[in-house]
């Protein structure tokens, strides 16, 4: 099968496509034809292999352990392994797996749902990663309530654009902080200010908001601080920029120690894959709450282009591989 390769960490010049052999299921695994996969900022990080600490967590040292990039994945059973009750062959799926730039990848069962008919294949790829990630930082961590003022920077990319929509799924007044280019796309997924960042800066503004998710990952918690109500909560989403052995994620480390200092509530997410979260997601989708925002479609033997320019910050919403 091809599948979209790294034998060294660096560029997207890594990356390579090749023939290889086809995965077998292992117990509670199934085997997925893959349709699409998601392109998200961990599949960045994994290529290059960067912040190091991503390497010290157990991704490969000097190379990465799982040579085959891409997480988020939509496709159909092939075959399942051994314990496997919740998929048989020929059902259409979506969910997280290691290896994804492939024709064929092996998947855990519990980090798989079935795909909502509503969607295509390329839509449903744009929505394991970064749609449970939203969903976690608005529901759990941020606990949004219905009449809160809720501030979403970075809005118009892939985690943001899910995050704009669930807040106000939620009853919240969602505020959208965005790049010129983007404040059309977070307009119409419902938010109900927006504010480009390249004309206004909403710490300066003199508005506070009970919920503040970042998801842009660069601003000091200070700013992001001022712009709080005092009883407030501060979600930092992932981390961007900084020096190579954190590579931004000091911020989330930081950010609930200072929260032992005064009322404002401010918060690392961690988020995690389930298919809880995905069934619960795929409920709100069919429902109509919730739709992917796709940007771009790039085939497989594009994939690194893909990750540039996902990772280059020009994508309105999510860039997906059609396998």
């Amino acid at each position: 099968m091809k599948a979209i390769v790294q034998d060294a960490y660096g560029s997207a010049d890594v990356l390579q496509l090749r023939d290889i052999e086809k995965p077998v299921p292992g117990d509670g695994e199934v085997l997925i034809r893959v349709r699409a996969a998601g392109v998200d900022q961990g599949v960045w990080h994994l290529m290059t292999g960067m912040p190091y600490l991503l390497r010290i967590f157990g991704y490969g040292l000097k190379k990465p352990k799982v040579p085959v990039r891409g997480r988020e994945v939509a496709g159909v059973v092939e075959t399942v392994g051994n314990g496997v009750t919740r998929f048989q062959p020929g059902d259409e799926v979506y969910g997280t797996c290691e290896g994804s730039f492939a024709e064929y990848v092996c998947a855990k069962e519990e980090r798989l749902a079935l795909k909502p008919a509503s969607l295509t294949f390329e839509q449903a790829a744009a929505v394991p990663i970064s749609a449970v990630t939203a969903l976690q930082a608005v529901r759990d961590s941020g606990q949004v309530a219905p009449g809160q003022k809720v501030l979403i920077i970075g809005a118009g990319g892939g985690v943001g654009s899910f995050a704009a929509q669930l807040a106000k799924a939620y009853g919240a007044e969602v505020t959208g902080v965005c790049s010129t280019a983007k404040v059309e796309l977070v307009r119409t997924l419902g938010a109900d200010y927006v504010i480009d960042y390249t004309q206004d800066d909403f710490a300066s503004a003199g508005k506070h908001y009970d919920v503040i998710l970042d998801t842009a990952g660069n601003r000091p918690l200070s700013v992001l601080r001022r712009a709080l109500t005092p009883q407030g909560t501060l979600v930092i989403v992932g981390g961007e920029g900084g020096g190579k052995l954190t590579g931004g994620f000091e911020r989330s480390l930081g950010a609930p120690v200072l929260s032992l200092f005064g009322s404002q509530k401010l918060k690392g997410l961690v988020s995690g894959e389930n298919h809880p979260d995905l069934e619960y997601l795929t409920s709100l989708i069919e429902a109509g709450s919730v739709k992917p925002a796709v940007d771009k479609v790039y085939p497989l033997v594009e994939a690194p282009a893909a990750i540039t320019y996902m990772h280059e910050a020009r994508a309105r919403g999510k860039v997906v591989v059609s396998v």
